[in-house]
């Protein structure tokens, strides 16, 4: 029998504050911190969504350059009647684009940087609500 597990992924980042506010924002949800002072967590609807921890080395990744790995990225799951509203969100919270093609195919699918540099996309779900 397998042990319940859940996972969290979690971004390191020289300033846990501010980047961990920027995802309850985007996310609408709260953040949570513990006993450890250089971690929060980012806390939604249905649990933790993400977690950010301290590294006071950090340096961000530079994908989408070939000479250094993505590392990780989020796939915020949108209704794709919201997708230009979730990106005028994002934008406005501190979000960077960084891969700016045509979305008008069968997929819309569009990249950014976070405040500390961490990639995410905003995924369209066709059809579907952002919960389902």
């Amino acid at each position: 029998m397998t042990v319940p597990k859940n996972s969290v992924l979690v971004l390191d980042s020289a300033e846990p504050e501010a980047l961990a506010e920027f995802y309850a924002e985007l996310l609408d949800a709260r953040t949570r911190r513990g006993t450890d002072p250089d971690f929060i967590e980012v806390v939604g609807h249905h649990g933790v969504c993400v977690a950010v921890r301290r590294d006071h080395g950090y340096a961000p990744p530079s994908w989408p350059r070939p000479d250094d790995s993505q590392q990780a990225h989020l796939h915020i799951l949108v209704a794709e009647a919201d997708m230009d509203e979730a990106e005028r969100e994002a934008v406005g919270l501190g979000a960077r684009p960084v891969e700016t093609r045509d979305n008008s195919g069968p997929r819309d699918v569009r990249t950014y940087a976070d405040p500390a540099g961490h990639s995410f996309t905003l995924v369209a779900r066709e059809g579907r609500s952002a919960a389902e």
